[in-house]
């Protein structure tokens, strides 16, 4: 089972947002074989923990404007989770996504398709 439509498309306008505020390394995990209560796993990278809390804000703005608020928000600076139920943000920075490696963590998961064009 793939991840639905809503959820790749949620995953989508996340991923411009993040882009937006010159994210990067920005990869979508299809969890559905993996996981009961996410579709799934938006990781990006961000210079420093000004720049990803400016990227968690940015999420935050844009999906709440079509009506996605995140059933909690964990962290902040160095890796900040939003958790939107079926998917879940995680926004770290170069040292902490190096160390705890969840893309490799996750390597037998599908990557979903993203169409954005990174700004760097």
């Amino acid at each position: 089972m793939a991840a639905s439509e809503k959820v790749t498309a949620l995953a989508q306008l996340a991923a411009e947002a993040i882009n937006e505020k010159l994210g990067v390394d920005i990869v979508a995990i299809d969890m559905t074989e993996q996981m009961v209560l996410s579709e799934v796993f938006l990781l990006a990278t961000a210079a420093n923990e000004r720049q990803a809390d400016g990227i968690a804000d940015e999420v935050f703005r844009k999906l709440a404007e079509i009506g996605e608020k995140p059933i909690r928000k964990e962290g902040k600076g160095a890796w900040i989770l939003l958790d939107y139920s079926d998917l879940v943000v995680h926004i770290q920075t170069q040292e902490l996504r190096g160390y705890y490696m969840l893309d490799r963590l996750w390597n037998d998961c599908p990557r979903l398709p993203l169409s954005i064009v990174e700004l760097r």
